[in-house]
């Protein structure tokens, strides 16, 4: 079965499971077992309307699943889906680099 990996401040909404083994032939169908198992991360990873909010990132592997076939992205026995959420800021003035 793939496996999908939830990153910290997730697992809250994930039973405190840092991966949780998901069935499904696509990402997307993983990951729409994913949140059948655990129904509060549908509003962490999905808009209203049903897509994968903006500043959620999907790998399969190392690779970003956008730049696959997206939800589309075939998966085999034993692949990994990471869930990374986008992070935004910095530290720095230009003038401190």
């Amino acid at each position: 079965m793939p496996k999908v990996k939830i990153p910290t401040p997730l697992r809250q909404y994930a039973g405190g499971n840092a991966e949780v083994e998901v069935s499904g032939a696509t990402a997307g169908e993983a990951l729409g077992d994913l949140v059948q198992k655990h129904p509060q991360l549908r509003q962490h990873l999905y808009t209203g309307d049903g897509k994968l909010r903006s500043f959620v990132n999907v790998y399969k592997g190392d690779e970003d699943i956008r730049y696959l076939d997206g939800q589309d992205t075939p998966l085999t026995d034993g692949d990994e889906l990471s869930i990374i959420p986008s992070i935004a800021g910095g530290c720095c003035r230009p003038r401190d680099l």
